[in-house]
């Protein structure tokens, strides 16, 4: 007898042990609060798995704080033009009876002499071809730390940068701004500058390399008048 009894509690433990760890079994969660934050979907794991991961948490960012932004922006520009025109013309003009310069002068007009005739023939044509072909193919690649100005409500920095590298009389200028969300910017705290919107880069290089590739005044007067 004391062995059933015994048997009876035994199995009404385990039963409510079961009941605590059966997934089928539980109770439901109570509904999350409209503004209750989303919950971490690893939080209940990482005190029990050692495999677990939590997701880090939002950076927040402030006026001034600053980001590096990684350029690597390809140009290519082709334009293509063909021009073909063609005129031809012909006039054909004579004169069968000549006034007589007598009566003319006395503001008469007569017939005169019709033994000669006068012809008068003009014929011409005016043909012009031309053809013009332009291609040109730029990369950017550098790496510029950008400064935060304005953070917007919803979140978006915008970012400002601006290099200059000089060397040898050289002078390199960039000059960089643009919007990128907060979620683009990497652990690294960098962004590609295929990410930024509203994208404005400005390269601008001064120096005798820049005044050497520059066209002097006289060639540009000569392409100037005779370009046609």
């Amino acid at each position: 007898m004391k062995a059933r009894v015994a048997a009876v509690v035994l199995m009404a433990g385990m039963a409510g042990t079961l009941h605590a760890q059966s997934l089928f079994m539980r109770e439901p969660a109570p509904p999350a609060s409209e503004n209750e934050l989303p919950r971490d979907p690893a939080g209940p794991l990482a005190g029990v798995s050692l495999m677990a991961v939590q997701a880090p948490k939002p950076k927040t960012y402030a006026v001034h704080d600053q980001i590096t932004i990684v350029i690597d922006e390809n140009s290519k520009q082709t334009s293509d033009q063909k021009l073909d025109t063609k005129k031809d013309y012909s006039i054909k003009a004579a004169l069968e009876k000549f006034p007589s310069l007598e009566k003319l002068l006395e503001l008469q007009v007569e017939n005169g002499d019709t033994t000669s005739q006068a012809d008068l023939g003009v014929t011409g044509n005016n043909k012009f071809k031309g053809e013009g072909k332009y291609e040109r193919e730029d990369r950017f690649v550098a790496k510029v730390t950008a400064k935060i100005i304005d953070v917007k409500p919803n979140g978006v920095l915008v970012l400002e940068a601006r290099k200059t590298i000089a060397s040898n009389e050289e002078t390199q200028t960039y000059i960089l701004a643009g919007e990128c969300r907060r979620e683009d910017v990497t652990t690294s705290n960098t962004v590609l500058s295929s990410q930024l919107a509203n994208l404005t880069l400005i390269a601008r290089n001064e120096g005798q390399v820049k005044d050497s590739s520059t066209k002097g005044f006289i060639p540009r007067l000569l392409e100037a008048v005779f370009g046609f």
